[in-house]
């Protein structure tokens, strides 16, 4: 077992620990109203030893955005060549969102949707992290296009394609919380996507 391989996973365990703690704390006591150094006392640490870990709290909630982006990458590479980008969109945002088997308590997951999409500051970092899925994407959308390398918009084509997903989960996401979680959350995304399909021929 090398020393970098073990650094790393006590490290993962610390993140988790540390992002299970500010979570109940955010849940009970609100987002703004919960401080850094209340999660700190709360998870044993100072609250340098936190600020290791994560720069903000809104880290702290979305940071686990930032590791998705490779894994869309990698999903949608893994996804058949003749199965159409659109529904493959759909399919990747599916499991990587986690909307074909969420896991864990309902009512918490609804709660922690709710503070999401009711903090400015949890919304405003969500599309900063979604914006990296996109830089993540497009090498595999412009693939899956059949971007010319002469053609100076393929950038473009791939961009808008991956940001109408991306708006299309994060509607789909709001939508589901406002509903109180009575509707899936893949039927909601399905909706979605179907409707761009349609609005666009």
């Amino acid at each position: 077992m090398s020393s970098d391989g073990l650094w790393s996973r006590t490290r993962q365990a610390a993140i988790a620990e540390i992002t299970k703690v500010a979570m109940d704390l955010f849940l009970e006591q609100g987002f703004e109203a919960t401080t850094y150094d209340d999660i700190a006392a709360a998870a044993g640490i100072s609250r340098r030893s936190l600020f290791r870990y994560f720069g903000t709290k809104e880290d702290i909630v979305l940071g686990h955005l930032a590791d998705e982006g490779p894994r869309a990458r990698q999903a949608l590479a893994e996804r058949p060549d003749d199965e159409p980008l659109w529904t493959a969109l759909l399919n990747v945002l599916a499991l990587v969102d986690g909307a074909d088997g969420r896991s864990g308590d309902p009512a918490r997951l609804l709660k922690i949707s709710e503070m999401m999409y009711g903090t400015p500051s949890l919304r405003a970092r969500s599309v900063e992290k979604h914006l990296q899925w996109q830089a993540d994407l497009l090498p595999e959308v412009k693939r899956r296009l059949g971007a010319d390398p002469d053609d100076g918009l393929a950038d473009l084509r791939a961009a808008a394609v991956i940001a109408s997903a991306i708006t299309c989960l994060d509607a789909a996401g709001e939508i589901w919380t406002r509903e109180k979680g009575a509707v899936p959350f893949r039927e909601l995304l399905t909706v979605a996507f179907a409707s761009v399909r349609h609005a666009t021929g």
